[in-house]
């Protein structure tokens, strides 16, 4: 089982990958995060996103919906910005929050890398 900074590491090896964050969506805080740089501050995309996670969880409580959350996707013209809830019993509380160049990635392998990356990772 790869640490947490193995695992964002590799999250960074996606065909694609801008930026990669491990986030705690009590407190907006990144516990971790790999890449970004000038193009993409992840400590404010940590707690930007961390209001997306709050809102959509929230508007399932009043919708009475009791499935997990797979993962929340925004679509930006030269980007994709994935948000994944964790949902190990030690990575409750956690998402991971990954930005992509649009052009250089295929979302649905990223998808798929993710999902097997986060179902390995010990957090």
């Amino acid at each position: 089982m790869p640490d947490m900074d193995t695992a964002l590491k590799e999250i960074m090896e996606i065909d694609g990958a801008v930026g990669v964050a491990l986030v705690d969506h009590t407190s907006g805080m990144a516990l971790g995060t790999v890449g970004g740089g000038k193009e993409l501050d992840l400590t404010v995309a940590a707690a930007g996103n961390t209001d997306v996670v709050r809102a959509k969880l929230r508007a399932m409580e009043m919708l009475n919906i009791t499935e997990k959350i797979e993962d929340i996707l925004i679509t930006l013209d030269s980007q994709y910005h994935m948000i994944r809830p964790l949902t190990s019993r030690s990575g409750k509380g956690l998402f991971l929050y990954v930005a992509l160049r649009r052009d250089r990635s295929n979302l649905a392998m990223a998808r798929h890398q993710l999902r097997r990356i986060e179902n390995d990772l010990d957090v």
